[in-house]
C-alpha cells in the first residue's frame, strides 16, 4: 500500500510541476517577446511606452505598455506569480521525494565521493541558499551597475556551485541539482525582486505618487535573467532521460556545452530581428562546433577494464551477476529498501527476461555504467566486462551453456 501511495505522490508532483512550469515559462516568454517588439506610437499619450497588435484564436488583440498616472490604478489588475511559486514548490517536492529520501542511491556514487547521505542533503540545501545570497548580493551591490562584470560573476557562482555538485554527487544528481539551482535563482528573482517591485509600483499609483522608473528597470533586469536561464533549465529537465549525458565521463563538459548553447540559442531568438546578419553564421558555427565536440566525446568506449574477455561466457555466470547486482530492484519481489516495485516494470527473474533485455543491459550496465543506480550493489569492472562479452557473443540462454563450458575447458588446456 505504501509503495502505491509513494508512486502516486511522485505522479502528482510531476504532473503539477509540468503544468505549472509550462504556464510560468509560457507567460515569461510571451511578455519578454512583447517587450522586444513594442512599437513606439506616432502620437504617444502620456506614459505610453509602446503598443503591439497581435492576432490569435480568431481575433485581434491590442496591447499597450505604459506608466500610470498617480491614482490611475485600474479596477481589475492581473498578476502572474503563483505559476512560478507552484513550479518551484512542486520541483522541490520531487527533489525531496526522489533524491533526499533516496539519497544513498540517487545522490551518492562511491566512484565519485564517499560522503554520507546526510552530508549530501546538507550540501544540497546549503548550496541553494548560499548561491542565491551571493547572486543577489552581486546585483544589489554597486557591481550590479556594471552589467558585464556582474554577469561574469553570476556565471562564476553557478559554475562554482556546479563544480561542487560534480565533485561530491553522482552524475545524475549533479545534473538535477544544477537545474534546481537555476530554478531557485529564477524563483528568488520573482519573489524577492520582481514581485516587490510590482507591489511598489502599485502602491505608488494607489497613493498618488510618481512611479520610480528604476524600480521597473530592476524588475525587468531580473526578468531578462530568468529568460536566459530558461533554456538551460529545460535541457537539464529532460537530460535525466538520456544517460549518455549525466553518466558520461565528461558529463560536466557536456552540461557546459549544451547549457551554454541553450542560453546562446535564447539570445539568438531574442536578437534575431535587431542584430546584424553576422550573428547568423556565428551561431550556426557555434551549433556545429558544439555538435562535433559532443560526438567526439560520446563516440568512445566507457569501459575502463584493462583487458577484454575473449573466452566464452556461460549463461550461469551472467545469471549469477544479474541475481546479485540487479534483481534486488528488478524483480517481482524486490529486496531493495527504496524500490518495492521493479523500476519501469523491468525484471530479471527468468532467463528469457535477461536474454530479451540484453541490448538494454549492455547500454546501461556496460557502456554507460549507470546501472546499478549509483552502483549500490557494487558491480565490479570484471562483471561488467563479463556481461559485455556475453552480449557480444550473441547473448545466448542456458541452452548454450554446455558448449560454452566445453570451449572454455578446451582453451584452458
Amino acid at each position: 500500500m505504501l509503495d502505491h501511495v509513494t508512486e502516486l505522490l511522485h505522479l502528482i508532483a510531476r504532473w503539477i510541476h509540468l503544468i505549472a512550469g509550462i504556464m510560468w515559462i509560457g507567460n515569461s516568454m510571451l511578455f519578454n517577446w512583447i517587450d522586444r517588439n513594442l512599437e513606439k506610437p506616432k502620437d504617444p499619450k502620456p506614459g505610453n511606452i509602446g503598443n503591439i497588435w497581435m492576432v490569435h484564436s480568431g481575433g485581434f488583440y491590442e496591447m499597450e505598455k505604459k506608466f500610470l498616472e498617480p491614482s490611475q490604478l485600474p479596477k481589475t489588475l492581473h498578476w502572474f506569480k503563483w505559476q512560478n511559486g507552484i513550479t518551484w514548490l512542486s520541483g522541490i517536492s520531487l527533489l525531496i521525494l526522489i533524491y533526499y529520501l533516496g539519497a544513498s542511491q540517487m545522490m551518492i556514487d562511491p566512484e565519485v565521493s564517499a560522503i554520507s547521505s546526510q552530508t549530501a542533503v546538507l550540501l544540497s540545501v546549503a548550496s541553494f541558499v548560499g548561491a542565491w545570497i551571493l547572486y543577489n548580493a552581486i546585483w544589489r551591490s554597486p557591481i550590479g551597475k556594471a552589467s558585464t562584470l556582474a554577469t561574469l560573476l553570476s556565471l562564476g557562482v553557478v559554475i562554482g556551485t556546479a563544480a561542487v555538485y560534480f565533485t561530491f554527487l553522482s552524475g545524475r544528481a549533479a545534473y538535477i541539482h544544477v537545474g534546481v539551482l537555476i530554478g531557485t535563482l529564477m524563483t528568488g528573482n520573482v519573489w524577492f525582486v520582481i514581485l516587490p517591485s510590482q507591489r511598489e509600483l502599485i502602491a505608488a499609483t494607489k497613493e498618488g505618487r510618481e512611479q520610480d522608473p528604476a524600480i521597473g528597470y530592476q524588475a525587468k533586469q531580473r526578468s531578462v535573467h530568468n529568460n536566459y536561464f530558461t533554456f538551460p533549465l529545460l535541457f537539464i529537465m529532460i537530460s535525466g532521460h538520456f544517460p549518455s549525458t549525466f553518466s558520461h565521463p565528461k558529463n560536466w563538459l557536456i552540461l557546459a556545452i549544451l547549457g551554454g548553447g541553450s542560453a546562446a540559442i535564447r539570445y539568438f531568438m531574442n536578437v534575431r530581428f535587431t542584430e546584424p546578419r553576422w550573428l547568423w553564421p556565428a551561431f550556426g558555427t557555434f551549433g556545429i562546433t558544439a555538435g562535433v565536440v559532443l560526438i567526439m566525446l560520446s563516440d568512445r568506449d566507457f569501459l575502463s577494464s584493462s583487458a577484454k574477455r575473449t573466452t566464452p561466457v556461460a549463461f550461469t555466470e551472467v545469471a549469477e551477476i544479474m541475481h546479485n547486482r540487479c534483481t534486488p530492484c528488478h524483480s517481482t519481489t524486490p529486496t531493495d529498501a527504496t524500490y518495492k516495485i521493479a523500476p519501469n516494470g523491468i525484471m530479471f527473474d527468468t532467463p528469457d527476461q535477461i536474454v530479451r533485455m540484453a541490448p538494454k543491459i549492455k547500454e546501461r550496465a556496460v557502456t554507460l555504467k549507470n546501472m546499478p543506480l549509483a552502483n549500490v550493489t557494487q558491480m565490479t569492472v570484471e562483471e561488467r566486462e563479463t556481461l559485455r562479452a556475453w552480449i557480444d557473443q550473441g547473448a545466448k540462454g542456458p541452452a548454450a551453456d554446455a558448449p560454452a563450458a566445453q570451449g572454455s575447458a578446451v582453451e584452458g588446456h
